[in-house]
């Protein structure tokens, strides 16, 4: 959505801080809460601050007790022979696999997770998991404890944020945008031993050492297809749980992620053939 159509649609005035930290409260976000935020700031309206004062109204919440989490992901670092939105020749992947500057967490850029996310990963104070495709940023009381350790293969499995956010009964939040983009639910797909489960290959240049370097591993192929009818059939189910409403100009819901990863691990056990 562009700026323009951010200030059309904001048609009681501009979001401030005031009005995003009373809105998320409204929600149910709380004083102490471990948080891992989806979200899109255009979806919000206009902003005044724009996704710096998102950031702050959120941690002026959270507090000193809080813990706030962002997908940081950079997909681009991959293995060139999986692309496919837009593939690119054979010719070249020789030419990537050798030449891509390798994964950085102060300098590695996210992809396709918004201003928001970008906003974060680059405060002071904020740590990143050392992950070249699928890293998330943290800032606050358990931080360290989230992103630490972060395993290069099943980069969203066991060995990652995503399973200390469900040890610490943390909640999700999707500002502005749905179940699509819910990596928690990514957490049930390798909890989940259905038929079509696939291991694939991949690869990214990391630093090792002190040189850069094309590290191969083995991860599971994710499909997100499924997640907004998974998200949809949550809420049908556990309505008392879920806190739907309002932030800014954009559609927010709140959701316990112990109760949707185990409910996820159920539904694609039943439906993923």
């Amino acid at each position: 959505m562009s700026e323009a159509k951010a200030v059309e649609i904001s048609n009681n005035g501009p979001v401030t801080s005031r009005s995003l930290i009373s809105d998320l409260k409204q929600l149910g976000v709380k004083r102490g809460m471990v948080l891992l935020v989806h979200s899109s700031l255009s979806k919000l309206g206009w902003v005044c601050g724009g996704a710096v004062a998102v950031v702050k109204a959120l941690e002026a919440i959270l507090d000193e007790d809080g813990t706030l989490v962002m997908p940081t992901h950079s997909g681009d670092l991959s293995e060139p022979s999986n692309w496919s939105n837009p593939p690119v020749p054979e010719s070249w992947f020789d030419t990537i696999r050798k030449t891509m500057p390798p994964f950085n967490r102060a300098e590695t850029p996210t992809r396709g997770m918004g201003v928001i996310s970008e906003t974060f990963r680059k405060m002071k104070g904020v740590i990143r998991s050392d992950h070249p495709q699928v890293s998330f940023a943290a800032r606050g009381k358990r931080a360290s404890y989230i992103v630490d350790n972060h395993e290069l293969e099943f980069g969203m499995g066991e060995g990652s944020p995503l399973a200390r956010l469900y040890d610490l009964n943390a909640c999700i939040l999707l500002l502005g945008v749905s179940h699509k983009n819910n990596s928690s639910l990514h957490l049930a797909e390798y909890r989940t031993d259905f038929p079509s489960r696939r291991l694939c290959r991949d690869g990214a240049p990391i630093s090792e050492n002190g040189k850069r370097i094309w590290r191969e591993f083995v991860d599971y192929e994710l499909d997100t297809d499924d997640f907004e009818t998974i998200g949809r059939a949550f809420e049908e189910v556990f309505p008392p749980i879920v806190s739907r409403g309002v932030v800014g100009y954009g559609k927010a819901v709140l959701i316990p992620q112990v109760e949707l990863v185990n409910f996820a691990v159920e539904w694609m056990t039943e439906n993923r053939k």
